[in-house]
């Protein structure tokens, strides 16, 4: 940011008198609404601050420290008194009278956009800090950044050439940032997950040609199944020594079968029987394992699909946490995916089985959702026995489709709790009293 930036900035502040909100929405940035449906959000990351103009939303995670609590205590329904920027500094100051307190009383917002040290500092009326998003202590810096501490001003700024003034409109200039920010932000973050699900995809895939084969496991089975009564036939040719017995089959081929150790005699027909067992029995189910797989496969290409589809961050977030590992495993999660949308759990069934088990270890008044005649993913959303945010609803809604479909098109996503939701079969369900929202899914190929 140049100073003339921030002076331009500070008019446009200045033709405010009141700040409507005031909070952090991402871990280094914050949000300023001013009135109406767009905000200023000032990122402070470290060697790149901004300032944008764009469209409020609410963040994806909630932010609880004391800086948080502080700043939409002070300034959220504050009166905006004076915006101004310190001569030869890249400083915005915001100068407010907050809301909450019977008596007049003045607090600063300091923005710093100094590069690697840019932070974002509350200020009483003596100068000394009531709290920052980064706390700087001695060792550190001469400038000490604590609460309770007086905040020393930045040591002059070398004057190597003369700053050309800003002479465009700068709201222009602020919306256009915030585009271009969420294109390299959107890109960047498509890139990361894209490479997330893709290591899940393989692993998916290594675990399917990792599956044996049924007619090997059978004629393995049927192997087990001749040895166990060969045994049984000469069981008193078997010495207590013997390692291998080699004798002629029922059709007179020579065979030799490996006597394993620590096996007595009278049991070796029964430990081939055993085998032979397990191997038919897994050439049963080999089958079953592979179509989970392959419905965790079309469960993560259907992500994949959605992440080519996404249009802002918030969207890419919603697909892949950043925290969902962590989360999972404090979660003791072992069946389905595990998301946050809004501080509210979202367990996502990945194929038929998992779907299953979500619905047996749901509460009764936890949300379900699925799409209309599509077989797909199930959704349920825990509500603690609370009323759902519309945009929970919504947000959930569209992963019920993304996760269920890569194909464009309107679908309706059916909801009810899930006491009104009966088991048939497997994962097959009958419900009552539910509602409906639909959620339009547009093609890559359609995408502006």
């Amino acid at each position: 940011m140049t100073h003339a930036q921030l002076h331009a900035i500070a008019r446009y502040l200045g033709r405010h008198r009141h700040i409507k909100k005031a909070r952090r929405v991402e871990k280094n940035t914050l949000e300023l609404n001013l009135g109406g449906d767009e905000s200023l959000f000032f990122e402070m990351t470290r060697g790149a601050p901004t300032v944008r103009l764009g469209p409020s939303r609410r963040p994806g995670q909630d932010f609880n420290a004391p800086f948080d609590t502080l700043l939409h205590q002070l300034l959220s329904q504050s009166r905006l008194l004076e915006a101004e920027v310190p001569e030869g500094e890249r400083i915005l100051r915001l100068t407010v009278q907050p809301r909450s307190h019977y008596k007049d009383r003045r607090v600063t917002l300091q923005l710093e956009f100094t590069g690697r040290h840019a932070n974002a500092i509350l200020l009483d009326e003596q100068g000394c800090v009531i709290e920052a998003l980064r706390h700087i202590d001695a060792d550190r810096s001469f400038r000490v950044v604590r609460p309770g501490v007086e905040l020393l001003p930045l040591p002059p700024r070398p004057q190597n050439r003369e700053e050309k003034p800003f002479d465009g409109e700068i709201e222009n200039w602020l919306r256009e940032n915030h585009r271009r920010i969420l294109r390299e932000r959107l890109e960047a973050l498509r890139k990361q997950k894209r490479g997330q699900i893709l290591k899940k995809r393989r692993a998916i895939l290594e675990s399917l040609e990792r599956l044996p084969d049924e007619a090997e496991l059978e004629a393995e089975a049927e192997l087990h199944r001749k040895r166990a009564n060969l045994i049984l036939a000469h069981l008193h040719e078997i010495r207590p020594y013997d390692r291998e017995l080699t004798l002629r089959d029922f059709d007179g081929t020579p065979v030799t079968i490996p006597l394993p150790e620590g096996v007595a005699r009278n049991r070796l027909g029964e430990h081939y029987f055993h085998k032979a067992r397990r191997a038919r029995t897994k050439a049963k189910n080999v089958h079953i394992e592979r179509e989970n797989l392959e419905a965790k496969l079309r469960f993560y290409d259907n992500i994949l699909q959605a992440i080519e589809e996404a249009k802002d961050p918030h969207d890419l977030e919603l697909l892949v946490p950043r925290q969902g590992r962590a989360r999972r495993r404090k979660e003791k999660l072992r069946d389905g995916e595990l998301y946050w949308i809004e501080g509210y759990k979202v367990y996502v069934g990945r194929n038929a089985r998992e779907n299953q088990k979500l619905l047996e270890a749901a509460r009764s008044n936890d949300l379900w959702m699925h799409t209309r005649e599509i077989p797909g993913s199930h959704v349920l959303v825990r509500t603690d026995k609370q009323n759902l945010p519309e945009s929970v609803l919504r947000s959930a809604a569209k992963l019920c489709v993304d996760f269920s479909t890569d194909r464009p098109g309107n679908y309706a996503v059916d909801y009810t709790r899930r006491k009104f939701v009966k088991i048939q079969e497997g994962s097959r369900v009958e419900y009552d009293k539910y509602k409906t929202i639909h959620v339009l899914k547009e093609g890559v190929e359609i995408r502006e």
